[in-house]
């Protein structure tokens, strides 16, 4: 079997961007100082459940429905456009839920980490990757959201406001330019 190392590198990245660890850091951080402390192993683990849980049975949540992979994509594309649109002008599309009582599983692991706009990235990457890539742009996420959640302190004085207002336009950007791909390459579809 060959590996496709640049598609490995488009499904992580697109991923990261999604799950925007980087950018929810100051989020993070008051959740952490409302709860006094995030169980970083638990938020990794049930984020990462949630998202191979979609990964391998999403397809058929989906038929239950009478949707195709390629319907779904489309659907996708524009949330995951959003998303872009949202990080790059620093207006909030998406409501979040800032009620942080119920701890690190909600709403840390679902919706911060892997949220809606995860799950459904996952899924339009289905119409366009092979799920082995899928699934390792998953894993390397999660090894990444679990650095970030352990030192949540250093990553916000290393970067700085400034620093990480940069990380979040700069990948705002990418995810940009992926929907626009994934929508251009599934929307041809439709006209057949």
């Amino acid at each position: 079997m060959n590996i496709h190392f640049d598609q490995l590198i488009t499904v992580t990245f697109t991923l990261f961007a999604v799950i925007d660890i980087v950018g929810s850091i100051p989020l993070l951080i008051s959740l952490k100082d409302k709860m006094g402390d995030i169980r970083s192993s638990k938020a990794t683990l049930v984020s990462g459940g949630l998202m191979i849980l979609f990964l391998l049975v999403g397809q058929q949540f989906l038929s239950i429905l009478g949707l195709d992979i390629r319907s779904f994509a489309v659907g996708g594309s524009i949330v995951i456009f959003l998303l872009g649109l949202e990080m790059v002008l620093g207006h909030e599309i998406f409501k979040g839920d800032a009620d942080a009582a119920s701890g690190t599983v909600v709403p840390i692991a679902f919706p911060i980490i892997a949220g809606s706009g995860t799950l459904t990235t996952i899924m339009s990457l289905k119409a366009n990757f092979q799920q082995v890539y899928i699934l390792a742009g998953i894993i390397i996420n999660l090894i990444i959201v679990y650095i970030v959640l352990k030192s949540l302190r250093f990553i916000e004085h290393a970067l700085g406001k400034a620093g990480l207002l940069a990380v979040r336009k700069f990948f705002g950007v990418i995810l940009l330019a992926i929907a626009v791909k994934i929508f251009s390459s599934n929307i041809a579809a439709f006209g057949k």
